[in-house]
């Protein structure tokens, strides 16, 4: 830096001043700077920045289970909205979601500076294992229930559910069925009961719900069971994978969507618009859930009271495994 300032003719402080981007820096005296910084291939030392201003400039994410669409488009929209802010993340994934594995995440991004950390909360077991936190480490808990009264963001997954489930019945069917995620997901509990809700505000009657893993081999073994009734007319899948799962098992059984079956799947992956048929299903807004994760950690790392939770709607993409004309509905 003091070759910079010795290059531009100017002082040291000047030069941090235009490093930091200082309003009272003239636009003369900056493009000297600039030049000299370029001329002398100058980077700034980050580990010394931090150390005198106290600000690493870094966030940390605690991540799980990024082989699926959902975290894995979830840390996407994170990463994307604190780059946009001028941040660089960290991101600690942890296979395991027990309280030493979440508790070790988050003391690797502590050691690392970070100035505060996102953790993607998909199941219950990691909200409960936010309990032992450091408490004065600013955070956000992304799709994580009550995030343990920490600030939380998520998709309005009920909300969604009953968009998908009203339509269902829309069409004409007498009930919907539902094959769920797994019992211990915060999202898959969220889409039990937004459907379970519409059924009971419609007098429909509620069959029996079945579960899978999120995976087709799950959705494929309940298509299977769905095939084998003759009062299936409707069924809302939990994702789209599943879905998939559910439409190979309706195609080998001579079962047709959408003329014998409806079905609607949950995420609109990018290949849901090309099954067999294209699948109606609910979309999830990633890059806002990332936007408004970032805007509520930088509220408390700036000093300010965050909202306590944001809610981000759901949509519903309807297409022909469940009408004939493709059409959207929010």
């Amino acid at each position: 830096m003091a070759d910079v300032a010795r290059l531009a003719g100017v002082s040291h402080q000047t030069v941090s001043r235009v490093l930091n981007d200082h309003p009272s820096v003239s636009r003369a005296t900056r493009t000297r700077v600039v030049a000299a910084i370029e001329e002398l291939d100058y980077r700034p030392n980050s580990a010394a920045r931090t150390l005198v201003t106290r600000r690493s400039k870094v966030i940390g994410v605690v991540s799980f289970d990024t082989t699926l669409y959902g975290p894995a488009s979830t840390l996407s929209g994170i990463e994307q909205a604190a780059r946009r802010a001028g941040y660089f993340v960290s991101i600690a994934s942890a296979k395991d979601r027990d309280g030493e594995a979440v508790q070790q995440a988050l003391e690797r991004l502590s050691r690392q500076f970070v100035e505060g950390i996102v953790i993607i909360a998909p199941r219950r077991a990691t909200v409960e294992a936010l309990r032992g936190a450091p408490s004065g480490l600013p955070m956000v808990v992304v799709e994580g229930g009550d995030g343990d009264g920490r600030p939380v963001v998520c998709v309005d997954q009920a909300g969604g559910a009953r968009l998908v489930t009203r339509h269902l019945l829309d069409q004409g069917a007498p009930t919907v069925w539902h094959v769920a995620g797994p019992a211990d997901w915060l999202e898959a509990q969220s889409r039990v009961d937004g459907w379970r809700s519409v059924l009971r505000d419609a007098g429909a009657a509620e069959p029996e719900l079945l579960r899978g893993d999120w995976s087709p081999a799950s959705g494929y073994a309940q298509g299977q069971v769905l095939a084998e009734r003759s009062d299936v007319r409707a069924v809302f899948v939990a994702n789209d994978q599943m879905a998939l799962g559910v439409l190979r098992a309706f195609h080998e059984r001579g079962v047709r969507v959408p003329h014998d079956v409806l079905i609607a799947g949950f995420d609109d992956i990018p290949e849901s618009a090309y099954f067999t048929p294209p699948l109606t299903t609910v979309r999830q807004d990633f890059d806002t859930v990332g936007r408004r994760s970032i805007d509520l950690l930088l509220d408390q790392i700036n000093g300010t009271r965050p909202e306590p939770a944001a809610l981000v709607p759901a949509e519903l993409v309807i297409r022909q495994s469940t009408v004939g004309t493709p059409r959207h509905a929010g």
